[in-house]
């Protein structure tokens, strides 16, 4: 029996290491800076139904929406319908992750993968803001991740077809929105005020720089975290 225990240790002492060995630079990296940029928060618990599902009014979740092994994929046409059949913005399909906040610093974490081809869509924002609707977005132009539509102030190049990490910061009391790109800086910028706010991710069709005919995200490994 003491035999067979140390034979089982050893083996998965062994699985251990070829693990570590076969796990990249780049991921072992990555995974670094995200565990740095979460310390100190606290991850939020979220159930399954607080991630609700934006689509058009029109055709079923299946056609929109899909959830499996992990990854929530969502595309849209350009062509669809809004949400609501009395909604006033255009076609999208996005989660809305339904976990309100008015005060405290707050982050959203995720990695999204962008199919070649979209583009002219928003992939995430931080929704509520003063004196419009939003405090944060970040849309895809032709493989470039931009703050709002502006093509001036790309935070990330080259995003078609791979994983990107993402971690948003949004301290409400200083009033700033703090973006990392795998676990890079590359975006600070002020808050829009507003009294509450949520994450939301997926795409939404935006109606600058030709938006494509469709559009699609992927996204996995999401999760929001907060401290006060």
């Amino acid at each position: 029996m003491a035999a067979a225990s140390s034979s089982t240790s050893r083996s998965l002492l062994l699985l251990l290491v070829v693990v570590a060995v076969s796990a990249s630079p780049t991921t072992l990296a990555g995974a670094a800076r995200s565990a740095h940029l979460t310390a100190g928060f606290t991850r939020v618990r979220l159930r399954e139904s607080q991630f609700v599902v934006q689509r058009p009014y029109d055709v079923p979740l299946r056609e929109r929406y899909q959830h499996s092994g992990g990854v929530r994929r969502m595309w849209v046409f350009a062509f669809d319908k809004p949400i609501r059949a009395t909604h006033p913005r255009g076609a999208r399909t996005e989660i809305k992750v339904d976990k309100i906040y008015s005060s405290g610093v707050w982050q959203f974490e995720g990695d999204v993968f962008v199919p070649s081809g979209t583009s002219g869509a928003s992939v995430m924002q931080i929704f509520g803001a003063a004196t419009h609707a939003t405090t944060l977005m970040l849309h895809v132009y032709g493989g470039r991740l931009t703050y709002y539509h502006d093509l001036r102030r790309v935070l990330a190049a080259g995003v078609y077809d791979r994983w990107v990490r993402l971690h948003v910061v949004h301290d409400v009391a200083a009033g700033n929105v703090t973006v990392f790109v795998d676990g890079e800086r590359r975006l600070s910028a002020p808050g829009q005020g507003g009294s509450e706010h949520y994450f939301k991710f997926g795409v939404y069709k935006q109606s600058h720089h030709q938006p494509s005919r469709r559009m699609e995200s992927r996204w996995k490994n999401v999760a929001v975290y907060t401290k006060p």
